[in-house]
Parts: structure tokens; sequence; C-alpha cells
């Protein structure tokens, strides 16, 4: 049974005569116990890797005007008539390379799934029954919209909502932050919400980062030249309008590079998942690692701070199509270092800011 199935079940509820409804009149509905909610909230996934599970995931992204925010005549008939008329195909054996086949799901889902359970049980360990955690998806499911639902139904009457993305983008952190939003439009009762905002400076997930670093170079048969840091790419037009994500990058790399006690270039900051005609932020990952090798740095190593669980974005296209490119330029080893996913020191660090956030919401237990 999932976690908010079990919360869900188990919610006590208060009848006229008792707790709440201490003074209520014998006819006045049941109301759940209030108590506080956690939402660890995350990308998204398609349902299945078949060409209308993929066509109806990419629409919802692609449509979204935080991702794409070109105006809607110009962009909506190239996005229906010809992009999703071909690119489930390509996106759909991309996620068939990655898919969870045991649990007949992708990996994000799988891992965001496993790290609720372990928040959740962290903060059960603080909180008792004060707090219930689910999680959701921006695009596909389990949807933003469902699950701020089923907390509102159970008693949540204050609602803490983490978007997985150490540092805030306008096409990731806003974009969950809006969706959220959207849902309490349309509720009698709204609970109260927070927002988590980025993270990316927080000692202790920058130490996690380094401890990946640390242990796949000692695990190196030979030890990598550069380790390249490849966060998800942004239009460069976004840097101009304000959005602080290109800075948080370039923080993240230099906070990382501190914590690892090294100099100069032995990291280095790239930016990968790139499409459209436009500028983006760089440099590219694909063609910087491909450039290395050029130069004649022939062991390298990839880490993707931006993202909180292995995805489609680092499985596939780091390990397979970034991969291809360092060997094809006469690279020789490529170390792929996989996201914090849910290892312990990850959770802690997620544990870390979720209790700092719920501060004058709930008290831990003695």
């Amino acid at each position: 049974m999932s976690t908010e199935t079990k919360d869900s079940a188990s919610a006590a509820v208060d009848r006229p005569g008792e707790g709440r409804l201490a003074h209520a009149p014998s006819d006045h509905p049941p109301v759940p116990r209030a108590r506080v909610g956690v939402v660890l909230a995350n990308l998204g996934t398609p349902d299945a890797t078949d060409y209308w599970s993929m066509r109806r995931y990419l629409s919802e992204f692609l449509s979204d005007k935080r991702v794409v925010d070109y105006p809607s005549w110009k962009w909506q008939p190239l996005l229906q008539l010809i992009i999703l008329a071909r690119r489930p195909f390509k996106s759909g054996e991309a996620y068939r390379s990655i898919w969870n086949t045991e649990k007949d799901e992708s990996p994000l889902l799988t891992t965001t799934r496993e790290q609720t359970r372990k928040v959740a049980e962290g903060l059960a360990a603080r909180y008792g029954e004060q707090v219930m955690v689910d999680f959701c998806m921006r695009y596909g499911n389990p949807s933003t919209d469902s699950v701020l639902k089923r907390m509102q139904a159970a008693g949540c009457e204050k609602i803490l909502f983490f978007p997985l993305y150490p540092q805030y983008a306008s096409p990731t952190t806003a974009t969950a932050n809006d969706q959220a939003f959207r849902t309490l439009m349309q509720l009698k009762w709204q609970p109260t919400l927070r927002t988590v905002p980025a993270y990316f400076e927080h000692p202790q997930y920058i130490e996690a980062l380094a401890a990946t670093v640390r242990e796949a170079y000692e695990a190196a048969a030979t030890p990598p030249e550069v380790l390249v840091a490849s966060y998800h790419g942004v239009p460069k037009r976004f840097l101009m309008e304000g959005d602080p994500y290109h800075c948080q990058c370039q923080k993240t790399t230099r906070l990382l590079r501190e914590a690892l006690g090294w100099e100069g270039e032995a990291i280095q900051t790239a930016f990968q998942s790139q499409f459209g005609p436009e500028e983006w932020v760089g440099p590219q990952t694909v063609e910087h690692v491909a450039e290395l090798a050029r130069q004649g740095k022939k062991h390298i190593a990839v880490i993707s701070p931006a993202f909180s669980a292995d995805c489609v974005e680092t499985l596939e296209e780091i390990e397979e199509e970034i991969r291809d490119a360092f060997i094809e330029a006469g690279g020789e080893t490529f170390t792929y270092i996989p996201c914090l996913n849910d290892r312990d020191d990850h959770i802690a660090a997620l544990l870390a800011v979720i209790e700092n956030e719920l501060a004058g919401w709930v008290s831990r237990q003695a």
C-alpha cells in the first residue's frame, strides 16, 4: 500500500461532540483532524512508452508556457501537427532503454516513491502522526491536482510543497508551484501553502554531492582528469530576463569544488538537453566533452547536480548520447556519477530542508 493510501485510510476525523466539533450541532458533517502535509514534487513521467502515452506526456510538457513561452498561435500548430507526429517515437525509444520493467514504470517514478517513503519515515520519527507525506509529478501521474486534493480531504490544512530542484528555474520550480496554486484556486477551503526555495547552497546537499564524487573517484580504475557538472539547459534569454538558474548552477559547481578541496579546471560546468533555434546557456555538454577528448583529456566523469533523481536526461542522454560523443572524439573512460536519488545523506539533506521550512507549524515529539 502506498504512503498516501495508508495515511488517508487511517486519518482520524472529528464528529459532533468531539475534538474540533465539540460544540457543533448533531447534523454537522465529520471533519478530518487537522494535519500538516508535505508534498515532494518532481518533473514527471509518461505512464508507458507507447506512442499515445508518450504523446500525452509530451503534449502536456511542451504546452507549458514556462517550458516553451512562444505565442500559442505560433507554437501549438507546430507542436501538435509536426513535433508530436514523430517525437513520441524517438522519446518512447529513449524511455524503453531505461524503463523499470519489473515495476513497469520510469526510474524517476521508482526513485521518487522511495525518496518519499524515506522522508515519511524520517518525519514520522520527528513528528509522529502530525505530518502526512506524499509526492506528485508536474506532468503525468500522480498529478499535482490529485495529490493536493487528497491531502486536503485527509485534513491537511497546511501543506509544504517541495519542488525537488536544488536550483531555481522558471521551467522547473516555478511551473511546479504554478500547478499547486492552480489546484488551490479550485478549492472552497484552501489549505495554507508554503513552497520550498532553492536549496543548492545547503551544506548537507553539497556534502552529499561531494561524497558521491569521492566514492566514484576512489572506485575508478583510472582516476578522471576532469569532472563535468552537467545541468539541464535553459535559453540564454531566460538569464537576461532575470531567471537565477544559470548563476545558481555556477555557484553549485564552485561550492562543490570547494567541498572537494579542488582547484582550477578540475571541475567544469556545462548544460544539456537543448532544443530549438534560439541561443541557450552553455557550453553544451555533448560538445564540451568531445572537445575535452580532442584536447587530450582521455578520462572524465560527469555529475548532474540539478537532478534529484536519475531520469531519461541522465540515464539515456548522459549515459548514451554524451558518453558516445566523448568516446567518438577520442576519449577512453567515461564515468557517470549517479544522482543523489535515495541515498541516506541525500534524504538527510532533504529532511533538514523540510524541518527548517516546517518551523512554526509542527513541533518535535518528546
